[in-house]
């Protein structure tokens, strides 16, 4: 009897807990646990974020949300419920701090950024069913309107093209590209040019009826006149997937060869960037925010086509309290939205349209801050001399390579020197310079005879660095996954920024360039080179980026074939 009684409370003792119990507190470590080993450790890997220290990391979390739900002191059902909720949370908390350092590491390109808004699973289901049902298609699109562009059925010739037309652009999206561009190239022929970092890189040659057809894709999908192969036509899509969203301008055009399609990415987001995040040194910052304290006078700014000028004439305007202050814009084309800012398109197709006129308009009513987006021509410039300077401050941006340059376009634009100079009150010039990928960039010890062409202290710069593009993986050679094996990632500014007082503005007035170019060296603040330079040695660019954007203009191919034609 005591024997039976034994078995019997032994076989009772044997369940602890609840079957369902165990499973319930397994189920937030199965989802997380699939979730680093499938997505977190091999995207640590792809862009070298360090995977053991992040496996360490993940273990580490792991094991505080174990120890969290056994040495709970609670009981019962609730025990159960407050332990899965704890869970729950921990390894959330692991997921939220991966991905949120994820994204803001500089070698995790913007296309692969991890996203944790599950709301838009149920439209992707509804997309996918509708694609299975009309052709599948990489990319949803929408014009101006919002509304999806449907994909074409498999069997239509119409789907051909538009998959070539997403593959153009997400083969730009996966090599970080700004802009495409598709022109004529030899007889039918056309060619895909992608311009990444500033550089443009010559793609592959397609059929001129393709190319036609991809064109005329585009314009569709941004509500534009395909019929209307003449006129520069201007027009905005969105285009995304699970993983990316971005706004493409399009700007189409015709001539003698062919259509044009100029596509830029982003174009909002490029020109919009606080006055710290320009590459501006310590310096020149403090300059220019003096510049901007005192509202009155004008101030140039200048860089070459595609260098930023846009966004410098944004980040300046900026500074301006457009809530306090009346702050204005006049701009061809506006590009981003400027908060509290009235910015004024100019429309050149209108009947008597005028950009100097509408300036004029402008400037009479007593602004207190004007930005002018462009000097199109001698009448523009005129109209900003003879403003009230006294009282409002204008900023105007033109085409220049550097301080100088600029100086002498403006004097030749208003036509007096003097009047030119009367309300400078300064200059800002600025070039866009490749960053060198951290991933794979390759540290050297500089030549002596380098160390002195550069003008730096030879006992001070022991190394620098220079493009890699490649990186070793098990000890063998790989194309770097960051930079595609340019060797390049992302941009920064190398600027000059040059106040202008009474001496400068005397130089100016009696033509003595070379005396403002001994005054601008004088100030104590960097040149464009020396700044381009500083970078180099902080290891951000290398020294053939310095060269390459600080060497001098070339001059338009038919000068140097008049050149060649008089030796």
């Amino acid at each position: 009897m005591s024997d039976t009684l034994q078995l019997t409370t032994l076989a009772q003792g044997l369940v602890l807990v609840s079957w369902w119990k165990p499973i319930l507190l397994l189920l937030p470590f199965v989802g997380w646990a699939w979730l680093v080993s499938t997505i977190f450790d091999k995207h640590a890997q792809r862009f070298y974020l360090g995977r053991e220290k992040w496996s360490a990391i993940h273990m580490v979390f792991a094991a505080a949300a174990l120890a969290g739900a056994l040495l709970l002191p609670l009981g019962g059902f609730l025990g159960i419920l407050v332990a899965f909720v704890l869970v729950t949370a921990i390894l959330a908390l692991d997921v939220v701090i991966f991905v949120a350092v994820a994204n803001r590491d500089e070698r995790v390109p913007e296309t692969a950024h991890l996203k944790l808004d599950f709301s838009s699973m149920q439209e992707a289901r509804a997309a996918k069913a509708a694609a299975k049902q009309m052709g599948t298609v990489s990319l949803t699109i929408a014009g101006p309107s919002k509304i999806s562009v449907k994909p074409p059925e498999k069997d239509s010739p119409d789907y051909a093209v538009r998959v070539t037309a997403e593959e153009i652009v997400i083969d730009a999206l996966t090599k970080r590209a700004h802009e495409v561009v598709i022109a004529p190239a030899k007889q039918n022929t056309y060619a895909i040019a992608l311009t990444v970092d500033g550089v443009r890189q010559a793609g592959e040659p397609i059929p001129a009826q393709d190319a036609i057809a991809i064109i005329d894709f585009w314009k569709s999908c941004a509500e534009l006149d395909v019929k209307d192969r003449r006129r520069k036509l201007v027009g905005r899509v969105t285009v995304g997937n699970e993983a990316l969203q971005h706004e493409l301008k399009l700007v189409t055009s015709g001539s003698q060869g062919g259509m044009k399609l100029e596509m830029v990415v982003d174009p909002a987001k490029s020109v919009q960037r606080p006055l710290r995040d320009l590459g501006l040194l310590d310096p020149q910052i403090e300059a220019v925010r003096s510049l901007a304290a005192e509202n009155r006078g004008v101030v140039l700014l200048t860089a070459p086509p595609d260098n930023g000028r846009t966004t410098m004439l944004y980040a300046m305007v900026g500074l301006h309290d457009a809530y306090t202050s009346n702050v204005q814009t006049l701009e061809h084309e506006v590009e981003a939205s400027l908060e509290g800012v009235r910015q004024v398109p100019f429309d050149p197709s209108a009947e008597g349209a005028e950009f100097s006129v509408q300036l004029r308009s402008m400037l009479r009513r007593d602004p207190d801050v004007v930005g002018v987006g462009e000097l199109p021509d001698v009448d523009t410039a005129r109209e900003v001399s003879r403003a009230d300077l006294d009282r409002t401050r204008i900023y105007v941006s033109m085409r220049g390579d550097g301080a100088l340059a600029a100086v002498q376009t403006w004097v030749k634009a208003v036509g007096d020197p003097k009047a030119a100079a009367d309300g400078l009150t300064a200059v800002v010039a600025g070039k866009l310079i490749r960053k060198l990928c951290e991933n794979c960039r390759v540290q050297y010890a500089p030549p002596p005879e380098m160390i002195k062409k550069l003008g730096l202290p030879a006992d001070k710069v022991k190394q620098l660095y220079k493009k890699g593009g490649q990186v070793l993986i098990r000890n063998k050679p790989e194309v770097c996954p960051v930079c595609n094996g340019i060797g390049y990632f992302g941009q920064i500014g190398v600027f000059e920024v040059y106040p202008i007082g009474p001496e400068e503005r005397k130089l100016i007035a009696d033509g003595n360039l070379s005396g403002l170019r001994a005054a601008f060296r004088k100030s104590g603040l960097p040149s464009l080179q020396q700044a381009a330079i500083l970078r180099a040695v902080e290891g951000a660019t290398s020294v053939e980026e310095v060269t390459r954007i600080t060497a001098p203009p070339k001059p338009p191919a038919n000068r140097t074939e008049q050149k060649k034609k008089s030796a």
